[in-house]
């Protein structure tokens, strides 16, 4: 995996640390230097052992601490949100609004109504890498399981120009059926207010907890947050250890098999392949939502919130450090 970080991490390996630019080399000939190799130093991994195999072969030096969830305040684009949110959770307000106003309308598309939780949808910076390449294929394949499965979903869009275009087209294109769309500050309604496209960012421990299931693309922090609120997952890899994380949770029980990418976001914008893609989400969300998918993604939720991960690997460093002296 080296390599592929190498551009940025071996330059400040170099020019700020005195280092090699890859590990294990000497730093003028660029050589392997594994014969002058110091015993092995302590490796933290943020992945729960509920989660992640643990071998017992591993050397002892390996340490797994659990997954490793940043504050949720630091999560938000929104500084007066993150100030309401942390007001709120520490109980030293008593607002029902965890948003700020300007925000305040996806809280609003997430609670109401409150018997019908609806389904998250966002792909991070799959879309900035190049595997989004038709934007207005993908919301197509999104309306049509909307008509077929009746749900709500939420979009964020990552803040990804094309698919942001995409959105504004479509909202244009239904500008003639008022009720097709609903504009906001935040955000853009589509689909008679089923499809709620967010611009923003939130907490996933804040937002998927109010969900009913995650269709993500299989990063590791989007599983982990999934994982931690308990919900089901529905994923489509695109790269790397996305295919891992995907394979696992089909494994573990709490997502359908993983989708193909032409099942989520095809490359055609013709209808044979949009039914074909909306069927074939709608079929792996009707899997998510079964009594034995919901009960297994509680299970895990349940073992992950006795872990604090961050606090862990904190542990293991001072430890690590007291005994080097």
């Amino acid at each position: 995996m080296w390599p592929l970080f190498t551009e940025e991490w071996g330059s400040w390996r170099s020019l700020d640390l005195n280092l090699s630019s890859l590990p294990f080399t000497d730093p003028v000939t660029g050589l392997p230097t594994f014969h002058e190799r110091l015993p092995s130093p302590l490796l933290l991994y943020g992945f729960s052992k509920e989660v992640v195999e643990y071998p017992g072969y591993w050397p002892s030096k390996v340490r797994v601490c659990g997954f490793w969830f940043p504050p949720k305040e630091w999560q938000f684009s929104c500084n007066d949100c993150a100030e309401i949110s942390a007001s709120v959770s520490s109980g030293s307000s008593n607002k029902q609004n965890e948003l700020c106003s300007i925000h305040l309308s996806l809280q609003v598309f997430i609670e109401f109504p409150a018997t019908e939780l609806p389904i998250f949808i966002g792909l991070s910076s799959i879309g900035s890498m190049g595997f989004l390449r038709n934007p207005h294929a993908f919301l197509r394949v999104l309306g049509t399981a909307l008509d077929i499965s009746g749900s709500r979903f939420i979009l964020f869009s990552a803040g990804y120009q094309p698919l942001e275009a995409a959105i504004d087209s479509y909202a244009k294109e239904a500008s003639s059926c008022p009720e097709q769309t609903q504009r906001s500050n935040e955000g853009v309604s589509l689909f008679g207010g089923r499809l709620f496209c967010f611009s923003g960012s939130v907490p996933y421990n804040w937002l998927f907890p109010r969900c009913a299931a995650a269709i993500h693309h299989g990063g590791s922090g989007s599983t982990a947050a999934a994982l931690l609120a308990g919900v089901p997952q529905v994923i489509c890899p695109f790269m790397l250890d996305q295919f891992y994380w995907a394979e696992r949770m089909y494994w573990l029980g709490v997502a359908p098999e993983p989708l193909k990418r032409e099942h989520l976001v095809p490359d055609k914008d013709e209808d044979f392949y949009i039914k074909e893609a909306a069927n074939m989400l709608v079929r792996a969300l009707d899997y998510s939502q079964s009594s034995e998918v919901k009960s297994r993604a509680l299970q895990i939720s349940n073992k992950l919130s006795n872990e604090d991960g961050v606090s862990e690997a904190v542990h293991l460093i001072n430890e690590e450090l007291r005994s080097c002296r």
